[in-house]
């Protein structure tokens, strides 16, 4: 199986990047630097291009739209401002869908292809305990993408799934999170190796739950 991976330099991506290679996938990680083996912004149309071309004709089995930033965390009301909006949006749901978009050409050649979209329980409209406005709302707009996407590319038969990492101790979840980077790779790759297109759309936690939106 062929796994692409945005985000793949550092903490869950980095993971699922190490867990997938040692299970004899092959995987394309990449990174805003040249950690990884392409050199990739989200957010840059050119950049998605050129990783377009580095792939050529290659099938993609699993797409992973890791990518993101938390730029508010911790913010006050008054501290927002423009850019902090337009980054958040920008990386976290324009980067998912310019992904996609170059990459579908080689989803399509893939053997039943799939979408994986990492979002976070913070999207759900059943939790508003306020604060973090931009990431908040970057991570239900995904949410909201991936379903719609879903829908899109059902007929053709690639399966979109979109997924709640759990509140995970990394550089972004800070070290008072739930769970350990390790068992939220291990649950999202089989939450991945689950879904299908019966399931498509689907809305699910790093342990197999479905989450309310």
């Amino acid at each position: 199986m062929h796994v692409v991976i945005t985000g793949a330099n550092r903490g869950i991506g980095r993971e699922m990047a190490s867990q997938l290679t040692a299970a004899g996938h092959e995987v394309t990680g990449t990174a805003r630097d040249a950690s990884c083996d392409v050199a990739l912004d989200v957010t840059d149309p050119k950049q998605q291009a050129r990783l377009a071309a580095h792939l050529e004709d290659r099938p993609i089995d699993l797409l992973v739209c890791n990518a993101g930033v938390y730029l508010d965390k911790g913010m006050s009301l008054e501290d927002y401002t423009a850019e902090i909006w337009s980054q958040s949006l920008a990386a976290n749901v324009t980067g998912v869908f310019l992904t996609v978009q170059a990459l579908l050409p080689n989803l399509r050649l893939g053997a039943a292809p799939k979408i994986a979209i990492i979002s976070s329980q913070m999207a759900s409209h059943a939790r508003a305990p306020g604060g973090s406005y931009a990431y908040r709302a970057s991570k239900a707009a995904v949410l909201n993408l991936g379903r719609n996407l879903s829908t899109d590319l059902q007929p053709e038969g690639i399966a979109v799934g979109i997924y709640h990492p759990g509140w995970v101790r990394t550089e972004m979840g800070g070290e008072e999170g739930d769970i350990s980077v390790e068992d939220s790779a291990t649950g999202l790759i089989q939450e991945f190796d689950a879904l299908t297109i019966e399931t498509t759309g689907c809305f699910h936690t790093w342990d197999g739950r479905i989450h309310a939106y």
